[in-house]
């Protein structure tokens, strides 16, 4: 366990004393929602019904700019080498990295996510909801581009295969995420059971999505 989380600290250690990684995610996030109005047009109740879908949406393009660096780093530099011949499963190696992708990637956008809201006029009350579901369904995100990423590891342009290979995994939680607030936007329903169920996925993300990475990782250093 503490080797795992010094692994965790180590990768956000060097995220944000790099920080490109971080600030193109953001830099994406906002300009997306920014340009979006101009697309949409003037009308406000428009904008606030399609807030919801175009927050996570754009939040799941800006996650997966850094998704391919999860392992790509260490791999380049045979951190990655010594971390699967170390003591800590490959498994926990995989999880401890998509966490710190989590961390450093999915926490900062929805965090930025209300300011963004407000420029799509998102009813202000729905805001609180809205970090809470980005925060219990982007674990699943980080966790399942984990499983793109070692699939693409040592690939050359391994973004576009990466994007291909994640983006059908991240429809239940689009679908989970968007439903949730768009049910306190617009609908008579209750915001809980899809977001039970976002984190759900997001539970059963962070169980399965590891072991799947972990046997990619095997097949890319045989």
């Amino acid at each position: 366990m503490t080797a795992a989380l010094a692994l965790i600290r180590r990768d956000v250690a060097l995220a944000f004393r790099e920080g490109g990684a971080i600030g193109v995610a953001l830099g994406f996030y906002l300009v997306v929602i920014a340009i979006a109005p101009f697309g949409l047009g003037p009308d406000l109740n428009l904008l606030s019904r399609v807030a919801p879908g175009l927050l996570w949406v754009a939040l799941l393009l800006a996650a997966l700019l850094s998704a391919d660096r999860i392992f790509h780093n260490d791999y380049e530099d045979g951190t990655l080498d010594v971390l699967t011949m170390g003591p800590l499963p490959l498994p926990v190696v995989a999880a401890s990295k998509s966490l710190a992708h989590w961390i450093t990637t999915c926490v900062p956008l929805a965090l930025l996510a209300p300011v963004l809201g407000l420029l799509l006029n998102l009813p202000i009350h729905t805001i609180p909801l809205l970090v809470l579901a980005m925060l219990a369904g982007t674990p699943a995100v980080s966790f399942i581009a984990g499983i793109g990423a070692s699939l693409t590891l040592g690939l050359r342009r391994s973004g576009l295969l990466l994007a291909l290979l994640v983006l059908p995994l991240y429809v239940p939680v689009l679908i989970f995420g968007v439903s949730t607030v768009s049910a306190a936007v617009t609908g008579p329903g209750s915001p809980w059971p899809p977001f039970l169920m976002l984190c759900a996925i997001s539970l059963a993300s962070m169980v399965l999505a590891p072991l799947a990475a972990a046997a990619a990782l095997r097949t890319a250093f045989r």
